[in-house]
Order: structure tokens, then C-alpha cells, then sequence
């Protein structure tokens, strides 16, 4: 309760006779989760978490490569599972402590309460989504980029404009699909998919002429899961400002800052660059389509 309310009722209190002091106690302290953390509430392993005792982690399912390995997140293989269990530690919670939730990817950072205490599922920040939920500082920079097929035209393709009138598709909710709406603005309406997988079999099969995803997942797409198709290019970050992926939190959740503190600590000494080192070196360079 903030100090001047509490220093109204006391004044109050003593103009009442004593038989009504009762009424007048202190009102308890809001629920954990209505107030931003501060520093000195994140002690390692007792933060106010949705379980006690436990760090809850949501991401969706499928668990996509290369940000998960073998659909299976717990395993601490793929980058974000690497990530989480990172932060994990450095929030004062082993391997042990750390439970795994389903959550479809839009439902995460959809307005409402959570039952997780952050998700971690190539969520880019941005100022729309923070009028539903909370950022972690950001841990991961990433380009969209564009995947076609080596017999389409999508793939002769090296400039945005190359793009216009080719058929598109990326899925739903994401900045991929905003970077076709807003930079490409193609003259066919982009084909929209619930998850990348369908966008994937749409490519496969002509339905599409190119689909828009993170760079390190058109590489693994073109290395292992299409092979027929070539990462044509890279877009240009919007406005020059670095598009990031950042833990998903509750609105109202009270380890927002223990957590942020933990990814910044984890990019200070070197922990994020080693971590992308070794699950994201197959995401090299692709020309920039302007």
C-alpha cells in the first residue's frame, strides 16, 4: 500500500473511539504480482512465482529447431530451452525447479492473466504487445527473412520490390506477417498460417511462393526441412532499431525486473553470445533485400 494512504487511515484511526480500531488496521499488502520487483525482492530461488518453489516456462508446441531440439523443451537442447534454463539459474532455480507449459504462441502475449511466469518463444517486443504483457530486456537480435523455392520466382528475387507480386505467406500474429504487410505491401493478399509448420507445407507445395520467418529458422527450413528451397534474403530492421525476441511476463507479474536483470547479467558475461554460438551458428549472413 503506498505510504500516503497509509498515513490517511492511521489519521483517521485516531479520531475513532477504540472499539472501532479494528476496522481501522492496516489493509494487507496487495497479492504478489500487482507491483513491478525490485532488486532487493529477487532473492535467488524465492521470487513470487505462479508455484512456489518453481519457475513455470511457456512455450508453444510443436517446439520448433532451432530454437528447440526434438519438439521437446525440457531437454535444455535448442537455443530458447538454453536460454531458459539460463535464466533459470541465474533467478536461483536448477533444472529441477523449472516447469515446462504448453502455450499456443498468440495466447502468450494475448491480454489476461497468466499461469506461467514468462514464455520464451521468438516473441518480438514491441509496443502493441506491451499494452497486453511485460518484457524481459531482450535477449536474442533477429532479422525476418524470406524462404522460397529454387524453381519459384520468389527466389530470383533481390530487392523488396522484386517481392510485390509474388504470393506470400507467414503465420499469424507475427512480425514476419507485419514486415509483409508494412515494408513489402504486396499486391496479392498474404496467405496467413496458425502455425509455421502449415506455412512450410504450403511452400512445399506451391501453394505460396515464398514464406517470411526469422533468419535462423529459414536456414534450419532450406538445411533440413525443405530442401528444395533457398533463404533468398534478409530484410533491413525496421527504422534502423534492432528487432528482439524478450521473455514474455503478466502485465502485473512482480519478477519482471528480477528477470530482466537475469538476461542482462546472461549478455554480460557472455552467456547469450555462446549460447547463439552454439545453436544458431547455421544462420549465417544473407544479402539484405532492399
Amino acid at each position: 500500500m503506498p505510504l500516503a494512504n497509509r498515513t490517511v487511515r492511521l489519521a483517521v484511526c485516531s479520531t475513532v473511539v477504540l472499539a472501532a480500531a479494528a476496522a481501522c488496521a492496516p489493509e494487507p499488502e496487495s497479492k504478489a504480482g500487482s507491483t513491478p520487483s525490485t532488486a532487493s525482492s529477487c532473492a535467488p530461488g524465492k521470487l513470487s512465482t505462479v508455484a512456489s518453489g518453481k519457475l513455470t516456462v511457456g512455450t508453444d508446441k510443436p517446439a520448433y529447431a532451432p530454437w528447440f531440439q526434438d519438439d521437446e523443451p525440457s531437454n535444455g537442447k535448442g537455443f530458447e530451452s538454453a536460454v531458459a534454463y539460463a535464466v533459470a539459474k541465474k533467478l536461483g532455480y536448477g533444472t529441477s525447479q523449472v516447469a515446462w507449459q504448453t502455450v499456443p504462441f498468440n495466447s502468450s502475449f494475448a491480454p489476461g492473466a497468466k499461469k506461467f511466469d514468462f514464455d520464451i518463444n521468438q516473441v518480438s517486443i514491441s509496443d502493441a504487445r506491451k499494452k497486453a504483457v511485460a518484457f524481459s530486456s531482450g535477449y536474442y537480435d533477429v532479422r525476418q527473412a524470406v524462404v522460397a523455392l529454387k524453381s519459384s520466382k520468389a527466389a530470383k528475387a533481390t530487392s523488396v520490390a522484386d517481392l510485390k507480386d509474388v504470393k506470400l505467406g507467414a503465420q499469424v500474429g507475427t512480425t514476419s506477417l507485419d514486415f509483409i504487410n508494412d515494408l513489402v505491401k504486396p499486391t496479392q493478399k498474404p496467405a496467413v498460417y496458425q502455425k509455421n509448420d502449415f506455412a512450410k507445407s504450403a511452400l512445399k507445395n506451391g501453394q505460396v511462393d515464398a514464406i517470411v520467418v526469422d533468419l535462423p529458422t529459414a536456414f534450419y527450413i532450406t538445411g533440413a526441412e525443405v530442401t528444395d528451397a533457398k533463404v533468398v534474403g534478409q530484410f533491413d530492421n525496421k527504422g534502423g532499431t534492432p528487432e528482439q525476441f524478450g521473455l514474455v511476463l503478466d502485465k502485473e507479474s512482480a519478477i519482471t525486473s528480477c528477470v530482466s536483470g537475469a538476461v542482462d547479467a546472461l549478455r554480460k558475461d557472455g552467456t547469450l553470445a555462446s549460447l547463439e554460438k552454439k545453436w544458431l551458428s547455421e544462420a549465417v549472413d544473407a544479402p539484405v533485400l532492399k
